[in-house]
Parts: structure tokens; sequence; C-alpha cells
């Protein structure tokens, strides 16, 4: 019998017209549940997908855990070093209403333009030959926009950190 994944194909001994030579016909594709009790060999998604339910789980659990030890088990002593505001790492200096400088989210939507240039072209070189010259045109247009938007950057001094 030909196995796909998920389904079998069951087949079934016939005999032809002549009545003296058994051959094979392929019946229509039935599914695992169709098949009978104690069939052991398709999985249900169920089964193929718990390993990710218990990777979640687990990781859920584990945040649980911590989250729950840290405020119920950790040293609790706050003083007024600790409870004084501050901002990445250094304390908060000037009124609430000065704005951060444009140039760190300039920096971070770069970063975020260019990562994603990466993620896209990972999946394009392994289907590199099934997607052909039409994958290749539409990857060369994806960097050729990618790499006006670097062109753009590096005209505006985005790339320069200090002047």
């Amino acid at each position: 019998a030909f196995r796909a994944p998920g389904r079998r194909f069951a087949t079934r001994a016939c005999v032809d017209r002549g009545g003296s030579l058994p051959y094979k016909r392929a019946v229509r594709p039935v599914l695992a549940s169709r098949v009978g009790p104690g069939f052991s060999g398709i999985r249900t998604m169920f089964a193929d997908y718990l390993p990710v339910f218990l990777m979640l789980a687990v990781a859920a659990g584990l945040a649980l855990v911590f989250f729950s030890l840290a405020t119920f088990a950790g040293p609790k002593n706050p003083t007024a070093e600790k409870s004084i505001p501050y901002e990445s790492g250094s304390e908060s200096t000037g009124a609430r209403h000065v704005r951060p400088s444009v140039k760190f989210y300039l920096t971070a939507i770069l970063f975020v333009v260019f990562d994603i240039e990466a993620v896209f072209l990972y999946p394009w070189a392994s289907l590199f030959r099934r997607l052909g010259m039409q994958g290749l045109v539409e990857m060369v247009l994806f960097l050729s926009v990618l790499g006006v938007t670097l062109v753009y950057a590096w005209k505006k001094g985005a790339l320069e950190w200090e002047k």
C-alpha cells in the first residue's frame, strides 16, 4: 500500500475479467480514523503538534514559577535610591516634555528594515531552484528597494552615530 503523510491509500486485491490473474487496484484515500481500530501507522494531527504544545506549556509554567518566586520569595528592601525613576540605566534628568533624539529611532528603524531583509533572504535562498526566474526577479526588486533605502539613509547621515 502507498503511504502519504496523514493518509493511507488502501489497495484491494481483485481478479481480472478472465478470472485467473489477481491484480491490485487503488481504492479512494482513507483517513486513519476510518481505517479501523488498532491501526497505528498514522499519527493524528494532535500527536504531530503535541511537542509544540508541551514546549509552550513548560515555558509558560517556568515563567509563572520564576515570576511567583521573585514576587513572593524575593527580598523586599525598598530604599529611596531604588525608588528613583531612571531611563535606560541612567538617571532621568530634565523635564518630562523633553524628547529623545530622533537619531535613536532612526537607527532602530534601520535595524528592523535590514533585519527583515535577512529574514526574507534565508527562505528565498533555500527555495531558489524551485522559484526559478520569477523568484530571482522578485528578489532582485526587493534588494533594489532595500539598496535605495540604504543609499538614502547614508546620504542623510543616518549611519553616522556622532557628527
